[in-house]
């Protein structure tokens, strides 16, 4: 099996020959460079073609996020592990939309690390389990969020009338429920099927069912 040819960046030079010592300990790794910035590190991915770069997210001048999207942008077959002591948020979401394909803290374990670096060899995507549980917590509130705005141009009626839509009542039922007499419930059921862009009460129903509107209906 051919080794992982790995470039170690970061600006602090204890750091890299620690991970260098600890890297070439494994026989399935060769670290064939160090860099000490960002532009650096873009210029010996092009001399040296590795296929995993192990960055910190703060380097002198560009940041590491910013080397990473262009690594991955021109050199696609180049991984990209951003090693870090900050489990913030903002720099976590930077870096996974700049394309890194792991986001490891320097407190991980030399064991944990050498295993990050054998999944993304593998083609894998690896988060630090410290900070997994807020990728989690962000998707779940983009969901909540494409969920709210899928009903945003819908009244607070127009949601109510849906509902009794998606349970199958009639006009007059959905009329009686709501006080409401039946040419206005007919009239609340043309607005939405036009606002929703679909064609009948069984379509409306299931764009209901599938978007959770009960989770956005007002007392």
């Amino acid at each position: 099996m051919a080794k992982q040819r790995i470039l170690l960046v970061d600006d602090h030079e204890v750091v890299r020959l620690g991970l260098k010592a600890l890297l070439e300990r494994h026989p399935s790794f060769e670290v064939i460079g160090e860099a000490g910035s960002a532009r650096d590190a873009i210029e010996q991915v092009a001399t040296l073609s590795p296929s995993v770069v192990v960055m910190d997210i703060r380097l002198p001048g560009s940041s590491g996020i910013e080397a990473c999207e262009e690594i991955v942008h021109r050199f696609p077959d180049t991984k990209v592990i951003m090693l870090t002591s900050y489990a913030e948020d903002e720099m976590l979401f930077s870096a996974i939309r700049a394309g890194a394909s792991g986001y490891i803290l320097k407190q991980i374990a030399s064991d944990d690390l050498v295993r990050a670096l054998e999944a993304v060899g593998r083609g894998e995507a690896l988060l630090d389990p410290a900070v997994t549980q807020r990728v989690f917590q962000e998707v779940r509130k983009a969901v909540k969020e494409e969920e709210a705005s899928a009903f945003s141009h819908l009244s607070q009626q127009e949601k109510h009338v849906l509902l009794l839509v998606s349970e199958g009542k009639t006009n007059r039922e959905i009329a009686k429920a709501l006080f409401l007499g039946e040419g206005t419930v007919r009239n609340y059921v043309s607005s939405i099927l036009s606002k929703l862009g679909v064609n009948n009460r069984a379509e409306a129903a299931a764009y209901a069912v599938e978007h959770n509107l009960k989770d956005y209906i007002q007392p």
